[in-house]
């Protein structure tokens, strides 16, 4: 009886934000760990297809980045990364597309479409709605200015909004790989994170929430110091004095880039949490970071 008690005070508490968030879009980015277990991958797309069925109109966005280095050392290559960034020669761009594109994109459309929901891929063999131009590393020392070639790596220049408008008020869930194009027509390999905070501002999302496997913002290195609420000033005091640091920088700049975007908040969660995109969006104390301006 407790159990079916307990349920329903849930259902209670969505309700508000199920009325507040009918009709408004979401973008999901999944990256991580999740992308390796997909049970847990599974579980999320559940829950998307969930929020669609109650009236939001979701948009993912994901990424692929270790099944991208496990197929290159199949292929007998090692993947190097100036800064970061993944160098990406033609080989390497080709596996990447064909990774993100034909295995990780389909997988999730085909698990949206046994939902009995509509999924669509948007992506560089198809459909595309992210366009780019190459990205050039600027040296750390001397000479001062020198730039660094990394091969086919994109940073987001523009983004068809009113394709993904289009699909969303038809229906489907749109699913972006983040291989974009360039104004020649050549491809080029982005920052995943990057495409989903372009994408949230293009089509002037309700929210952006980065899934992956990290708990949120932390403002120490202590680890019960996760942030419920910080504000894109507070966060970049927390980059000034090295607390945020590495991998958790593609996200709050893609934060930065939603926001600044006109989305009204974002959101950095950990999809290893069971409903986790759920429990951040539908109830009241959610899970992860919320960030505004």
């Amino acid at each position: 009886m407790q159990e079916a008690i307990n349920k329903a005070a849930a259902l209670v508490e969505a309700h508000e934000y199920v009325r507040r968030f009918k009709g408004k879009t979401v973008v999901v980015k999944v990256g991580g760990s999740i992308m390796d277990d997909p049970a847990t991958l599974n579980s999320l797309i559940t829950d998307v297809c969930f929020m669609a069925t109650v009236g939001m109109r979701p948009v993912i966005v994901h990424g692929g980045g270790k099944s991208i280095t496990d197929a290159m050392k199949k292929a007998g290559m090692e993947a190097q990364f100036v800064q970061g960034h993944r160098y990406t020669d033609e080989r390497t761009l080709a596996i990447a597309e064909h990774v993100l594109v034909t295995e990780v994109n389909k997988s999730i459309v085909d698990e949206i479409n046994r939902l009995d929901h509509k999924g669509m891929g948007l992506h560089s063999l198809g459909s595309v709605v992210v366009f780019g131009k190459r990205m050039f590393l600027e040296a750390q020392g001397e000479p001062a200015g020198r730039r660094i070639d990394i091969g086919y790596v994109g940073e987001v220049s523009w983004v068809n909004g009113e394709l993904i408008r289009a699909l969303l008020e038809a229906g489907y869930i749109p699913v972006i790989a983040p291989i974009a194009r360039d104004a020649s027509g050549g491809k080029l390999n982005v920052n995943a994170d990057s495409v989903a905070g372009h994408v949230a501002a293009a089509i002037r999302a309700e929210k952006l929430v980065l899934v992956s496997d990290t708990h949120g913002i932390r403002t120490s290195a202590d680890a019960e110091s996760l942030a419920t609420h910080l504000t894109k000033g507070q966060i970049e005091e927390l980059v000034g004095k090295g607390v945020i640091t590495a991998g958790m920088l593609p996200k709050v700049e893609a934060t930065f880039t939603a926001l600044t975007g006109g989305v009204a908040k974002a959101h950095i969660i950990d999809g290893r949490i069971p409903h986790s995109l759920m429990l951040e969006v539908y109830t009241t104390h959610g899970v992860g970071t919320e960030i505004v301006l």
